[in-house]
Protein backbone atom coordinates (compact mmCIF):
# COMPACT_ATOMS: atom_id res chain seq x y z
CA UNK A 1 0.00 0.00 0.00
CA UNK A 2 1.11 2.98 -0.97
CA UNK A 3 1.76 6.08 2.11
CA UNK A 4 -0.79 8.24 0.37
CA UNK A 5 -3.08 5.28 0.81
CA UNK A 6 -1.89 4.83 4.09
CA UNK A 7 -2.46 8.10 5.17
CA UNK A 8 -6.49 8.14 3.60
CA UNK A 9 -6.67 5.40 5.74
CA UNK A 10 -5.61 7.02 9.03
CA UNK A 11 -7.65 9.82 8.40
CA UNK A 12 -10.95 7.82 7.58
CA UNK A 13 -10.28 6.20 11.09
CA UNK A 14 -10.49 9.68 12.90
CA UNK A 15 -14.26 9.77 13.82
CA UNK A 16 -14.39 5.91 15.04
CA UNK A 17 -11.05 7.48 17.39
CA UNK A 18 -13.04 10.18 18.54
CA UNK A 19 -16.42 8.32 19.34
CA UNK A 20 -14.78 5.14 20.74
CA UNK A 21 -12.44 7.38 23.24
CA UNK A 22 -12.54 6.25 26.50
CA UNK A 23 -14.98 3.78 25.39
CA UNK A 24 -14.99 -0.02 26.71
CA UNK A 25 -15.46 -2.49 23.69
CA UNK A 26 -16.29 -6.79 24.64
CA UNK A 27 -14.54 -8.67 22.39
CA UNK A 28 -15.48 -12.52 22.38
CA UNK A 29 -12.12 -14.12 20.76
CA UNK A 30 -13.06 -18.09 19.43
CA UNK A 31 -12.91 -19.47 16.34
CA UNK A 32 -9.95 -19.64 14.15
CA UNK A 33 -8.97 -16.47 15.27
CA UNK A 34 -7.59 -18.69 18.35
CA UNK A 35 -6.19 -21.38 16.43
CA UNK A 36 -4.19 -20.42 13.94
CA UNK A 37 -0.78 -18.86 14.95
CA UNK A 38 -1.17 -15.97 12.30
CA UNK A 39 -4.67 -14.74 13.21
CA UNK A 40 -4.00 -14.92 16.99
CA UNK A 41 -0.47 -12.99 16.62
CA UNK A 42 -3.15 -10.65 14.46
CA UNK A 43 -5.33 -10.18 17.03
CA UNK A 44 -3.45 -9.97 20.21
CA UNK A 45 -1.74 -7.20 18.18
CA UNK A 46 -5.48 -5.10 17.43
CA UNK A 47 -6.27 -5.32 21.14
CA UNK A 48 -3.01 -3.72 22.04
CA UNK A 49 -3.57 -1.00 19.30
CA UNK A 50 -7.28 -0.53 20.78
CA UNK A 51 -5.71 0.01 23.98
CA UNK A 52 -3.15 2.37 22.57
CA UNK A 53 -5.75 4.49 21.02
CA UNK A 54 -7.58 5.19 23.82
CA UNK A 55 -10.08 2.34 23.90
CA UNK A 56 -10.62 0.03 26.80
CA UNK A 57 -11.08 -3.74 25.35
CA UNK A 58 -12.14 -6.60 27.25
CA UNK A 59 -11.74 -9.70 25.87
CA UNK A 60 -14.09 -13.04 26.58
CA UNK A 61 -13.05 -16.08 25.36
CA UNK A 62 -14.28 -19.91 24.73
CA UNK A 63 -12.25 -22.58 24.02
CA UNK A 64 -14.37 -25.88 22.53
CA UNK A 65 -11.74 -27.22 20.27
CA UNK A 66 -9.22 -26.99 22.95
CA UNK A 67 -11.65 -28.83 25.54
CA UNK A 68 -12.53 -31.26 23.25
CA UNK A 69 -8.91 -31.99 22.21
CA UNK A 70 -7.96 -32.15 26.39
CA UNK A 71 -10.82 -34.44 26.62
CA UNK A 72 -10.08 -37.24 24.10
CA UNK A 73 -6.04 -36.93 25.51
CA UNK A 74 -7.32 -37.92 28.78
CA UNK A 75 -9.75 -39.96 27.87
CA UNK A 76 -12.90 -38.51 29.35
CA UNK A 77 -15.44 -39.81 27.89
CA UNK A 78 -18.03 -37.14 26.05
CA UNK A 79 -21.78 -36.99 25.87
CA UNK A 80 -23.74 -34.18 23.37
CA UNK A 81 -27.78 -33.08 23.96
CA UNK A 82 -28.52 -30.63 21.20
CA UNK A 83 -25.37 -30.00 20.28
CA UNK A 84 -24.52 -28.75 23.99
CA UNK A 85 -21.52 -30.66 25.58
CA UNK A 86 -22.78 -32.37 28.88
CA UNK A 87 -20.64 -31.50 31.43
CA UNK A 88 -19.98 -33.68 34.17
CA UNK A 89 -17.54 -32.93 37.43
CA UNK A 90 -15.12 -34.47 35.59
CA UNK A 91 -15.71 -32.68 32.64
CA UNK A 92 -15.87 -29.47 34.69
CA UNK A 93 -12.39 -29.75 36.09
CA UNK A 94 -10.75 -30.09 32.36
CA UNK A 95 -12.78 -27.22 31.30
CA UNK A 96 -11.29 -25.19 33.81
CA UNK A 97 -8.11 -26.27 33.42
CA UNK A 98 -8.26 -25.88 29.83
CA UNK A 99 -9.93 -22.19 29.78
CA UNK A 100 -8.30 -21.10 33.09
CA UNK A 101 -4.83 -22.92 32.30
CA UNK A 102 -4.13 -22.80 29.27
CA UNK A 103 -5.82 -20.57 26.35
CA UNK A 104 -6.61 -17.85 28.41
CA UNK A 105 -3.07 -17.42 29.34
CA UNK A 106 -1.75 -17.96 25.78
CA UNK A 107 -3.58 -14.48 24.92
CA UNK A 108 -2.28 -13.23 28.30
CA UNK A 109 1.08 -14.17 26.88
CA UNK A 110 0.78 -12.77 23.15
CA UNK A 111 -0.39 -9.41 24.43
CA UNK A 112 1.95 -8.94 27.50
CA UNK A 113 4.73 -9.52 23.94
CA UNK A 114 3.76 -5.87 23.34
CA UNK A 115 3.90 -4.28 27.12
CA UNK A 116 2.75 -5.12 30.38
CA UNK A 117 -1.50 -4.57 29.14
CA UNK A 118 -3.31 -7.64 29.97
CA UNK A 119 -4.66 -9.49 33.35
CA UNK A 120 -6.24 -13.00 33.25
CA UNK A 121 -9.65 -13.20 35.28
CA UNK A 122 -12.15 -15.99 35.67
CA UNK A 123 -16.06 -15.93 36.22
CA UNK A 124 -14.97 -17.03 39.84
CA UNK A 125 -13.10 -14.12 40.78
CA UNK A 126 -14.44 -12.06 43.27
CA UNK A 127 -17.81 -13.30 42.14
CA UNK A 128 -17.61 -11.60 38.68
CA UNK A 129 -19.85 -14.00 37.03
CA UNK A 130 -22.94 -15.76 39.11
CA UNK A 131 -24.32 -18.59 37.21
CA UNK A 132 -27.09 -21.28 37.42
CA UNK A 133 -27.75 -24.48 35.88
CA UNK A 134 -28.76 -24.40 32.56
CA UNK A 135 -31.35 -27.59 32.54
CA UNK A 136 -30.39 -31.04 34.64
CA UNK A 137 -29.48 -33.07 31.55
CA UNK A 138 -26.58 -30.73 30.56
CA UNK A 139 -24.74 -31.47 34.26
CA UNK A 140 -23.01 -28.10 34.98
CA UNK A 141 -23.61 -25.95 31.75
CA UNK A 142 -24.20 -22.70 33.28
CA UNK A 143 -26.49 -19.42 32.40
CA UNK A 144 -25.95 -16.11 33.83
CA UNK A 145 -27.94 -14.74 36.67
CA UNK A 146 -25.39 -11.84 37.55
CA UNK A 147 -22.71 -9.86 36.84
CA UNK A 148 -20.68 -7.96 39.55
CA UNK A 149 -18.57 -5.56 37.28
CA UNK A 150 -16.74 -3.87 40.06
CA UNK A 151 -13.53 -5.93 39.51
CA UNK A 152 -13.48 -5.54 36.06
CA UNK A 153 -13.95 -1.85 36.17
CA UNK A 154 -11.12 -1.86 38.41
CA UNK A 155 -8.76 -3.45 36.23
CA UNK A 156 -9.47 -0.85 33.25
CA UNK A 157 -8.82 1.99 35.49
CA UNK A 158 -5.65 0.67 36.38
CA UNK A 159 -5.03 0.68 32.14
CA UNK A 160 -5.22 -3.01 32.18
CA UNK A 161 -7.19 -5.21 29.44
CA UNK A 162 -9.39 -8.25 31.46
CA UNK A 163 -8.96 -11.63 29.55
CA UNK A 164 -12.07 -13.32 31.11
CA UNK A 165 -12.37 -16.73 30.94
CA UNK A 166 -15.77 -18.05 31.77
CA UNK A 167 -15.94 -20.59 34.29
CA UNK A 168 -18.26 -19.40 36.68
CA UNK A 169 -19.80 -20.00 40.42
CA UNK A 170 -23.23 -20.56 41.60
CA UNK A 171 -24.81 -19.14 44.76
CA UNK A 172 -24.64 -22.67 46.51
CA UNK A 173 -20.67 -22.53 45.24
CA UNK A 174 -20.79 -25.26 42.35
CA UNK A 175 -18.82 -24.69 38.82
CA UNK A 176 -20.16 -24.13 35.84
CA UNK A 177 -19.32 -23.76 32.24
CA UNK A 178 -21.07 -20.89 30.75
CA UNK A 179 -21.03 -20.09 27.08
CA UNK A 180 -18.49 -17.42 25.95
CA UNK A 181 -20.94 -15.65 23.44
CA UNK A 182 -23.72 -15.39 26.19
CA UNK A 183 -21.12 -13.93 28.97
CA UNK A 184 -19.57 -11.71 26.59
CA UNK A 185 -23.27 -10.00 25.90
CA UNK A 186 -24.00 -10.13 29.91
CA UNK A 187 -20.92 -8.57 30.94
CA UNK A 188 -20.53 -6.04 27.99
CA UNK A 189 -24.49 -5.21 29.64
CA UNK A 190 -23.18 -4.98 33.50
CA UNK A 191 -19.84 -2.50 32.12
CA UNK A 192 -21.55 -0.35 30.16
CA UNK A 193 -19.55 -1.44 26.97
CA UNK A 194 -20.33 0.93 23.68
CA UNK A 195 -19.52 -2.13 21.31
CA UNK A 196 -20.18 -5.89 21.65
CA UNK A 197 -17.58 -7.95 18.98
CA UNK A 198 -18.26 -11.60 18.48
CA UNK A 199 -15.46 -13.29 16.24
CA UNK A 200 -16.95 -16.45 14.06
CA UNK A 201 -15.73 -17.99 11.38
CA UNK A 202 -18.18 -17.01 8.26
CA UNK A 203 -18.46 -13.93 6.71
CA UNK A 204 -21.29 -12.71 8.85
CA UNK A 205 -24.88 -13.52 8.77
CA UNK A 206 -26.71 -14.97 5.91
CA UNK A 207 -30.00 -14.50 5.26
CA UNK A 208 -30.99 -17.86 3.94
CA UNK A 209 -27.98 -20.15 3.87
CA UNK A 210 -26.79 -22.35 1.81
CA UNK A 211 -29.73 -21.45 -0.47
CA UNK A 212 -28.24 -17.32 -0.90
CA UNK A 213 -24.27 -16.87 0.01
CA UNK A 214 -25.21 -12.79 0.53
CA UNK A 215 -24.69 -12.31 3.78
CA UNK A 216 -26.52 -9.31 5.72
CA UNK A 217 -24.09 -5.70 5.96
CA UNK A 218 -26.56 -4.58 8.86
CA UNK A 219 -29.35 -5.53 10.74
CA UNK A 220 -32.46 -4.07 13.67
CA UNK A 221 -33.13 -6.22 16.16
CA UNK A 222 -36.46 -6.56 14.95
CA UNK A 223 -35.53 -8.42 11.85
CA UNK A 224 -32.81 -9.82 13.84
CA UNK A 225 -35.63 -11.25 16.34
CA UNK A 226 -37.47 -12.76 12.92
CA UNK A 227 -34.71 -14.25 11.89
CA UNK A 228 -33.61 -16.87 15.05
CA UNK A 229 -35.58 -19.78 14.43
CA UNK A 230 -33.87 -19.90 10.88
CA UNK A 231 -30.60 -19.71 12.09
CA UNK A 232 -28.51 -23.03 12.44
CA UNK A 233 -26.67 -23.99 16.10
CA UNK A 234 -23.29 -22.47 15.35
CA UNK A 235 -24.76 -18.94 14.85
CA UNK A 236 -27.80 -18.98 17.23
CA UNK A 237 -26.06 -18.40 20.37
CA UNK A 238 -23.55 -15.59 18.32
CA UNK A 239 -27.25 -13.65 17.15
CA UNK A 240 -28.78 -14.21 20.70
CA UNK A 241 -25.87 -12.67 22.33
CA UNK A 242 -25.62 -9.69 19.77
CA UNK A 243 -29.56 -9.24 20.65
CA UNK A 244 -28.94 -9.64 24.56
CA UNK A 245 -26.46 -6.74 24.42
CA UNK A 246 -28.43 -4.14 22.49
CA UNK A 247 -31.58 -5.51 24.79
CA UNK A 248 -29.30 -4.07 28.22
CA UNK A 249 -28.17 -1.36 26.10
CA UNK A 250 -25.28 -1.72 23.97
CA UNK A 251 -25.74 0.33 21.26
CA UNK A 252 -24.15 -1.63 18.79
CA UNK A 253 -23.20 -5.48 18.13
CA UNK A 254 -21.18 -6.80 15.27
CA UNK A 255 -20.70 -10.25 14.22
CA UNK A 256 -17.02 -10.21 12.45
CA UNK A 257 -15.19 -12.82 10.46
CA UNK A 258 -12.45 -13.87 12.62
CA UNK A 259 -10.57 -15.52 9.73
CA UNK A 260 -9.50 -12.06 8.08
CA UNK A 261 -6.00 -10.65 9.60
CA UNK A 262 -6.87 -7.38 11.98
CA UNK A 263 -10.77 -7.72 11.21
CA UNK A 264 -11.19 -6.13 14.36
CA UNK A 265 -9.13 -2.87 13.68
CA UNK A 266 -11.43 -2.94 10.31
CA UNK A 267 -14.61 -3.31 12.04
CA UNK A 268 -14.07 -0.67 14.54
CA UNK A 269 -12.30 1.51 12.45
CA UNK A 270 -13.91 1.55 9.10
CA UNK A 271 -17.00 2.47 7.48
CA UNK A 272 -17.18 -0.52 5.75
CA UNK A 273 -16.51 -3.71 8.63
CA UNK A 274 -16.02 -7.06 7.79
CA UNK A 275 -19.09 -8.72 9.37
CA UNK A 276 -22.89 -8.25 10.52
CA UNK A 277 -23.72 -5.00 12.58
CA UNK A 278 -26.87 -5.25 14.97
CA UNK A 279 -28.01 -1.94 15.91
CA UNK A 280 -31.22 0.10 16.39
CA UNK A 281 -31.89 2.92 13.95
CA UNK A 282 -34.20 4.40 16.68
Amino acid sequence: MKDIEIAGVLAGALPWLKAFHGQTVVIKYGGHAMTDDALRQAFAEDVVFLKLAGIKPVIVHGGGPQITDMLARLDVPTEFVSGRRVTTPEVMDVVRMVLVGQVQRELVSLINAHGPHAVGVSGEDAHLLTAAARSDELGLVGEITEVRPEFVHTLLEDDLIPIVSTVSRSDDGRTFNVNADSAAAALAVALGAVKLVVLTDVAGLYRDWPTCEDFVHQITPDELRSMLPELDSGMLPKMEACLAALDGGVRRAHVVDGRIPHGVLVEVFTDSGVGTMVVDPS
